[in-house]
């Protein structure tokens, strides 16, 4: 979604939450009788001919409907019953059970159709804003208690905890309540809050199944935990592990590393801190491959999505699908989506998403340290400029990872005394593509342009002198 029709529709939802705020909840004098059944002050009740659960169910739907035809007023109408239904506190915790029904009922058809809870995470923060985003991580943690924990595949349990979703509250019926004295919204703005959040959940497409959804899992059948890509940041770094762990250990040790690269300010440090984790990547990637072939693993690829977000998204693609394709792995850009599905094993799969996200955060820094550019008579080109840098950054990193990677598959064979290992990432890299296929049938290709030369020129620079490691080096000092 542009910036502009962003602003415009933060615009219109700041216009619609004032109206909500001095609207009351109670009908006119003269009205008609309400959505409820109940007439105003100077008549007598109307009994309904329905429960007030099936009426409030109508009224839920109702609104959304308006909301849908951008229809305001009714929209309002709607709002104004729910907030001020029949029986008082009782009338009112039905209406919250009744939206956690709605919640729980649109978060097990996205299940079903692709999504995974960091997926949520990062699409209603890019459409919508963090108050929003609060309240799909509550809904997504009250949604998921509903499952037996042996049918929940491990990566789930593990993105709730990365995000920071958890249940809060004591009894579903008074969550939204307690979430409006949270967030200090009053009655009439938590419900269209809680609307609003639904007709953007209802509004998602299918996304490519990466993963059994809840329900339909069987964690004994699965021996690895999930990799980087469980968790939020630029690359969602999370991780959880079955077994003896060691991949998480393994996987800890690499952000440790890394994180502590990308904050030292010595380049030497920076360097020696990036190579010891690029070992650890490394070496786990080929023992991985090894021991799987060694056991006839029946492992297959499997795919994890990383955030891909303005400005100059299609360069931050590029980048990662270079990264990806030096590491036996498949991307598929999804722009309208604000991702990149990554298709490949799961060692493979840590390596892209570690070593992305260092050298976005390396490219983006030295990309702002050259600072702004114009032309001849004075306009910014600072846009195509940094466009240009990026494209070129990606470019150049690509050329060196793919180099690095055939001279790393040729040490790792004279290592192992063999050329067992060409056939098993041969075999690998197959597999990767076929699944990829299989996964999006409809591939379409984008070349990305660059039209500042001297940001192509400064952006090749800047990959030459990248914090790269590769796994020649791996070898190399394990060889010391």
């Amino acid at each position: 979604m542009g910036s502009q029709s962003r602003e415009r529709r933060k615009a219109k939802e700041k216009a619609r939450a004032n109206r909500a705020r001095n609207a009351g909840t109670k009908p006119g004098p003269f009205g008609p009788p309400g959505p409820f059944g109940q007439a105003g002050p100077f008549g007598p009740p109307v009994p309904p001919r329905e429960s007030l659960a099936e009426l409030t169910e109508k009224i839920i739907s109702d609104a959304l409907t308006a909301l849908l035809a951008e229809d305001d007023a009714s929209f309002m109408a709607f709002l104004s019953a729910l907030a001020d239904p029949p029986n008082g506190p009782s009338g009112r915790r039905t209406v919250n059970k009744a939206l956690v029904g709605w919640f729980d009922r649109a978060l097990e058809g996205l299940w079903r159709r692709g999504w995974q809870p960091v997926d949520l995470h990062r699409i209603v923060g890019r459409q919508s804003d963090q108050r929003h985003v609060r309240l799909v991580l509550d809904a997504i943690a009250g949604q998921l208690r509903r499952y037996a924990p042996a049918t929940v595949d491990e990566r789930w349990p593990a993105q709730l905890s990365s995000l920071g979703a958890h249940v809060w509250w004591e009894h579903d019926d008074q969550w939204l309540d307690a979430w409006g004295e949270r967030e200090g919204r009053v009655r009439v703005m938590v419900l269209s809050d809680a609307i609003e959040l639904l007709r953007a959940l209802h509004l998602l497409p299918e996304v490519e199944m990466l993963g059994p959804p809840p329900g339909t899992a069987r964690r004994e059948t699965s021996s690895r935990g999930s990799g980087p890509g469980s968790g939020p940041g630029p690359a969602g770094n999370a991780a959880a592990s079955t077994g003896e762990g060691a991949d998480t250990r393994i996987l800890d040790k690499v952000r440790a590393l890394l994180a502590k690269a990308e904050s030292t300010e010595f380049t030497d440090e920076a360097e020696a801190l990036t190579a010891k984790a690029q070992q650890l990547m490394a070496r786990h990637s080929i023992d991985e491959a090894l021991l799987a072939a060694g056991q006839g693993s029946r492992e297959q690829p499997s795919g994890r999505r990383v955030g891909i977000d303005n400005p100059y998204e299609m360069a931050k693609a590029t980048l990662l699908d270079v990264v990806a394709d030096a590491n036996r792995c498949r991307t598929v850009w999804s722009k309208h989506l604000g991702h990149s599905t990554v298709v490949g094993f799961e060692p493979d799969l840590d390596a892209v998403e570690l070593l992305y996200t260092s050298l976005l955060l390396q490219a983006t820094t030295a990309m702002t340290r050259a600072g702004s550019r114009q032309d001849r008579i004075g306009r910014s080109r600072t846009r195509s400029f940094r466009q240009s840098f990026l494209a070129s950054f990606a470019m150049r990193i690509g050329e060196r990872l793919r180099a690095a990677s055939e001279q790393v598959r040729d040490e790792a064979v004279a290592e192992a005394g063999n050329s067992r290992l060409l056939p098993v990432l041969a075999a690998r890299t197959d597999s990767v593509q076929a699944a990829t296929t299989a996964m999006f049938p409809r591939i379409t290709s984008r070349s990305i342009r660059a039209s500042d030369g001297e940001g192509w020129a400064s952006g090749r620079a800047a990959a030459d002198l990248a914090s790269l490691h590769t796994r020649e080096e791996v070898v190399a000092d394990r060889s010391r």
